[in-house]
């Protein structure tokens, strides 16, 4: 039997189901259902892998990831998750040379962190691996990691020397003085090699592994402890920063066909917002951004601090630029400069904890010792809730406000500086993850195994009061008391009027009690609050509450939108992009849809979230523009699905009716020309019949369309209904008075030998004689 898209699509969709709801067993059973349909299809294969994963079968997930990269040689993933298979089951040889794969196809695809995970993979299990050591240290170089390309620049002058190649050997040892000329250990291997010794050889980083099979494990990645970075938290943030702003320049410089794509789908989205930077713009920003990372592993902070000042003038508004910038006017002493910076960078996940640390160092040093103990209770919160399991984040994040409200109201400067003090001392060290969970180690349990803050050591908490508030809130609403409950609620308020969670509490009883606009009007008012403090995750978790009682509500999309962007959640902003987008559409609104279709791609691409995002946006754009009947702008949209997903079938039949449509038959031609020419390339000839089939049943008199279908049918060895085809396609040509047409149809029958084959010259004689 022929093998059914919509059976397959139908157990796609089942999978997908079951895997969005952890069942991964029905997951794996559905994938399976779809791959006896179409069995080298790797979206399938991969997610078949992926549900097999996470059923830890080993070693058929490694099979089948074997088998996507054989059908898709350039998918990084599928490669990557051979590797780390391959390590766990103890085949290193497997497991290094598809790290290696991976790594240059993530080079590629501008991956930079990702390249340079699976390059550490391959020198960790192979410590002796030159390749990897050398694609380490020029890539280090260039994003301008002085101290690992240093060391990694030293790991391959010890290898090449054992080589006999000491020329090349001294070359190295020069290259690491050049960029770090006073690095003892570059100064160590330049004595070495003219004493004629051998350099010591590169070590297996710790973390390694043998050939050892594990049998039980939930996730490749995810440590059982937080793992040492070796710096303290303003330190991981700016090598974040410097690292982000480095991934910039490197995709703004990328030349090639990547860039020409950018350039198409830019072309879509000319005069809509203003969330991308015009060409004059980009220049100075790449100019801008290229010398202050030039001047900051030079130690010209000062110079490096007015061109990352140049850069967001130009444009360029990430929250790397602004932590960047807040950090160098902190050590510089302008702090109110400092101050404006940091405002932007905490909203940012990666820079939050950094941010409250020097906002809380700066309100030190402007006396201003009460609100620099709230910013340092804030990154005690942050650095807290990292650290226990995720399931009890959110709990510790709650458990820290009733403290910093008594703490805003605390009026001892003496006990304000110990507390800064201490959570200083806490956090400003390189051990900070260890340091913090041997203390959680000395902490009491909570009643029902949640874990208390860590303040209570830093700080005995005078919100006893507000927490047995909440207590007998909770109490009066479980006994059927809602009135009372609002009562005391009231009540508590007045007690401790800046403390959130108990606004948040009313807005609850407000639902409960069907006061819906009022609950609206307090989440919304708590939301903004919570906005302000650079909580985006709590604000955005009222937004979310808000759009889940009145669905229809655009403002609070919006907002929830914002923060979602604030935070660098770039996967559910892109969600929320869509769903107000839709919002409009079902308003038919359809303008707005688009434009909102339009922000959605821009953020996606400025984030380089999955190619997925930009081909679901395109194709709802494509829609709006169908129904507007703006064909042109529809087929613009469609060739750049068809770029970026040349295989589906549904977007190359809209090219050829709309070519059509317009009176452009050679492009509709052409465009199936091109796509059948795809088709066998990848293998899929057998495909091609069915797609012409169904063109032709929308399209009946096309003769173009017959003689396509029929040569599809003669090479695919089925004569008889290649002979058909033409048979219909003279008969078309002849009643439409095309003599000539008709004929030449009738002659490539001949040429086939049909059965009737002298019944067929008699026509064609005929036909030539004018009868």
């Amino acid at each position: 039997m022929p093998a059914r898209e919509d059976v397959f699509q139908k157990a796609m969709n089942d999978g997908h189901s079951a895997a969005w709801d952890q069942q991964w067993g029905k997951a794996a059973v559905s994938y399976r259902a779809a791959l006896q349909e179409f069995p080298d299809r790797p979206k399938a294969l991969s997610n078949l892998a992926l549900a097999l994963y996470q059923l830890s079968h080993f070693d058929e997930a490694l099979a089948i990831y074997k088998r996507v990269a054989q059908i898709t040689p350039e998918d990084a993933v599928a490669l990557e998750r051979i590797a780390q298979l391959s390590e766990r089951l103890g085949d290193l040889k497997t497991a290094v040379e598809a790290a290696m794969r991976a790594a240059e196809v993530y080079m590629g695809q501008r991956e930079v962190d990702k390249a340079i995970e699976n390059w550490v993979r391959v020198t960790t299990l192979n410590s002796e691996h030159v390749a990897a050591h050398s694609r380490l240290a020029l890539i280090h170089e260039r994003l301008g990691h002085v101290h690992p390309a240093v060391a990694e620049y030293l790991a391959v002058a010890s290898l090449i020397q054992r080589t006999g190649n000491v020329e090349k050997t001294s070359e190295l040892i020069e290259k690491a003085l050049q960029l770090m000329p006073d690095s003892q250990e570059a100064r160590q291997a330049q004595a070495l090699l003219k004493s004629g010794q051998l350099l010591p050889k590169p070590l297996r980083q710790k973390g390694g592994t043998g050939p050892i099979r594990m049998a039980q494990v939930k996730e490749l990645d995810a440590p059982s402890r937080p793992i040492a970075s070796g710096m303290d938290p303003v330190a991981e943030a700016r090598q974040k920063a410097l690292t982000t702003l480095a991934e910039t320049l490197f995709e703004y410089n990328d030349e090639g066909a990547t860039a020409q794509e950018r350039r198409g789908l830019q072309a879509i989205m000319r005069g809509t917002g203003q969330l991308s930077l015009q060409q004059s713009e980009q220049t100075k920003v790449i100019l801008h951004l290229g010398q202050a990372i030039d001047s900051q592993t030079k130690n010209q902070e000062m110079q490096a601090a007015e061109e990352l000042e140049k850069a967001i003038e130009a444009g360029f508004k990430h929250p790397s630029a602004y932590f960047d910038l807040g950090l160098l006017r902190f050590k510089s002493e302008r702090f109110e400069s400092a101050q404006r910076n940091l405002q932007h960078a905490v909203k940012h996940v990666d820079f939050a904890l950094a941010s409250r640390l020097l906002l809380g160092q700066i309100l030190l040093r402007m006396a201003r010792h009460t609100p620099a103990s709230v910013e340092f209770l804030e990154a005690l919160k942050l650095a807290d809730a990292a650290i226990v399991s995720p399931d009890h984040a959110d709990e510790i994040r709650q458990l820290y406000e009733p403290i910093i409200e008594a703490q805003s109201a605390q009026k001892d400067e003496g006990v304000v500086k110990i507390l800064c003090e201490n959570i200083q001392k806490m956090l400003m060290r390189p051990d900070w993850r260890e340091h913090l969970v041997q203390a959680r180690e000395q902490l009491p349990r909570a009643e029902g195994d949640m874990p208390l803050p860590l303040a209570e050591i830093v700080i005995q908490a005078q919100s006893s009061q507000v927490l047995e508030s909440i207590n007998n809130i909770h109490q009066l609403v479980r006994a059927g008391y809602p009135r009372s409950a609002m009562d005391a609620a009231f009540d508590a308020i007045t007690h401790a009027p800046q403390y959130l969670p108990l606004h948040k509490l009313i807005g609850d009883l407000l639902v409960d009690e069907g006061r819906t606009a009022e609950a609206i009007t307090k989440y919304t008012n708590v939301a903004h609050a919570y906005g302000v403090r650079g909580e985006a995750n709590q604000a955005a978790k009222l937004l979310k509450r808000v759009i889940q009682i009145a669905p229809m509500d655009l403002s609070a999309r919006s907002r929830l939108i914002d923060q979602l962007v604030a935070r660098g959640q770039a996967n559910e902003a892109i969600t929320e992009y869509l769903e107000l987008a839709d919002l409009y559409y079902r308003l038919a609104e359809l303008d707005m849809a688009r434009k909102t279709y339009t922000t959605a791609l821009r953020f996606a691409q400025q984030v380089n979230a999955d190619r997925t995002w930009n081909v679901n946006i395109l194709q709802r754009m494509a829609d709006i523009d169908m129904q507007k009947l703006d064909w042109k702008q529809a087929v613009r949209i469609f060739e750049q699905i068809r770029t970026l997903r040349p295989d589906d079938e549904g977007v190359r039949r809209n090219l050829f009716d709309l070519s059509l449509r317009m009176g452009q038959t050679e492009k509709a031609l052409a465009e199936l020309e091109n796509f059948l020419t795809y088709l066998d390339g990848d293998r899929r000839a057998a495909d091609a019949i069915p797609f012409v089939e169904d063109l032709l049943k929308e399209h009946v008199d096309h003769p173009a369309l017959r003689r396509v279908l029929a040569a599809s049918y003669q090479a695919a060895g089925r004569k008889e209904d290649a002979i058909a085809q033409l048979d219909s396609l003279g008969e078309s040509l002849l009643n439409a008075g095309d003599r000539d047409g008709a004929m030449a149809a009738i002659n490539q029958i001949l040429l086939m030998g049909p059965p009737n084959v002298e019944e067929y010259r008699q026509l064609l004689a005929q036909m030539a004689n004018g009868s």
